[in-house]
């Protein structure tokens, strides 16, 4: 399961890198875009972390992480979606794949907080 959802966080990242490219380049445009670019792949960066951590509580502090940057990384697409008159589709496919990654992680922090108690 855990291989499962790294490689779907990695297409996750890989596929908001190749909406960005789809953007003019601009100042306007670059800021949202880098932005979107750096939390998408955070997300998979720190899910791997919490993958090797070394307790339940360094997990979840790490899946917390994880959290974060999946809802930061929905922010900007919903930015994008609002600002751009292209890609909605893209955009609206990224943002509800954003939203299920968003909820397995929430999902695992609610299931190892009521283990450890």
């Amino acid at each position: 399961m855990k291989q499962i959802l790294k490689n779907r966080i990695k297409k996750y990242a890989a596929d908001c890198w190749d909406l960005c490219t789809k953007f003019p380049i601009s100042r306007e445009y670059n800021a949202f875009c880098n932005q979107l670019i750096r939390c998408s792949s955070s997300v998979g960066a720190n899910y791997r972390a919490a993958c090797r951590a070394k307790s339940d509580a360094d997990f979840i502090n790490k899946l917390k992480i994880v959290e974060k940057e999946a809802d930061e990384s929905m922010y900007f697409l919903e930015l994008l979606l609002e600002i751009s008159d292209k890609e909605h589709a893209q955009i609206k496919r990224l943002h509800a794949e954003g939203n299920e990654l968003l909820s397995i992680v929430v999902a695992s922090i609610k299931t190892m907080r009521n283990r450890k108690s």
